[in-house]
């Protein structure tokens, strides 16, 4: 069964980075990708970035271009964020997905990691 565990969240100050760490244990083959997600309170869960295993390529939410990049290095899926907005501040969960729509991570079938809080002061 497959399992992972997000680390690197924290407080930075806006215009600051952080990195993401998501290890990845007992992968399968029903799994196309890693992505990254984040929930803010009171709203939606949003994908954030996705990379699919099979073929290397990723995809960045609009929010986040030009500021946050994906990239995998064997079983630890990493998100570097920089310049971060307060608007960033969120539960980032990374999660093991089985179906990519346009290059994007969608939930339906995914299995999440518990998560990590990031939280951008003004």
């Amino acid at each position: 069964q497959v399992q992972l565990v997000e680390s690197g969240g924290g407080l930075v100050q806006s215009g600051g980075s952080l990195r993401l760490s998501c290890g990845v244990s007992g992968f399968t083959p029903h799994y196309y990708a890693i992505g990254w997600f984040r929930q803010a309170p009171g709203k939606e869960r949003e994908g954030v970035s996705c990379i699919n295993v099979k073929d290397g390529s990723t995809n960045i939410a609009a929010s986040v271009k030009g500021r946050f990049t994906i990239s995998r290095d064997s079983s630890t899926v990493y998100l570097q964020m920089n310049s971060l907005k307060p608007e960033d501040t969120a539960v980032y969960y990374c999660a093991a997905v089985r179906i990519i729509m346009g290059g994007r991570c969608t939930v339906a079938g995914a299995t999440f990691g518990q998560g990590t809080q990031v939280t951008v002061s003004s």
